[in-house]
């Protein structure tokens, strides 16, 4: 199947769920990445995302999230490794652990990654996570992202701010 018809594929399940959800169970979410690679040759990942999230009952969400995650490129061996960015777009399942619907939670989260550098094309990305999420709007995780190409990963702290629309 081509990249562009899963990603059509995926387009159309996403606007499917977002008109057959209640409004008043939607969130946003935007928050910033800061993070560790688990490649050699960065020295550092940096990012921000936005995350839209589907209330399906209180300790259950579908969350669908893009931004843009940037690695800082270091010296191997004597060369240089570029820098690369990409955009990823993914969706998953988010579980709260309360009954409430905030505090602790786990997060599984599968799409694409989009090179913007370094001329990969896309990967399929995913990114198992866990967190906390506060009454306040304020959401605090620990995830790792992972790309299929290049074998580029890395683990993040994501601090964020969610309110409901």
């Amino acid at each position: 199947m081509k990249n562009s018809t899963k990603f059509f594929a995926t387009a159309v399940a996403a606007v499917a769920l977002f008109f057959t959800t209640n409004a008043s169970a939607q969130k946003l979410g935007v928050g910033v990445n800061l993070g560790v690679p688990t490649s050699d040759g960065y020295s550092f990942a940096i990012g921000a995302d936005a995350r839209f999230q589907f209330d399906v009952s209180k300790q259950v969400s579908i969350p669908v999230t893009a931004g843009y995650t940037h690695f800082i490129g270091k010296g191997l061996d004597g060369l240089d490794v570029p820098d690369f960015g990409y955009i990823p777009v993914k969706a998953g399942v988010k579980v709260f652990f309360d009954e409430t619907g905030s505090g602790l939670y786990g997060l599984g989260e599968v799409g694409a990654g989009f090179a913007v550098t370094g001329g990969s094309g896309t990967s399929f990305l995913y990114s198992p996570a866990v967190g906390y999420a506060f009454s306040s709007g304020l959401d605090l995780g620990v995830k790792y992202e992972g790309l299929s190409k290049g074998d580029i990963g890395h683990v993040a702290l994501r601090i964020a701010y969610g309110f409901k629309l």
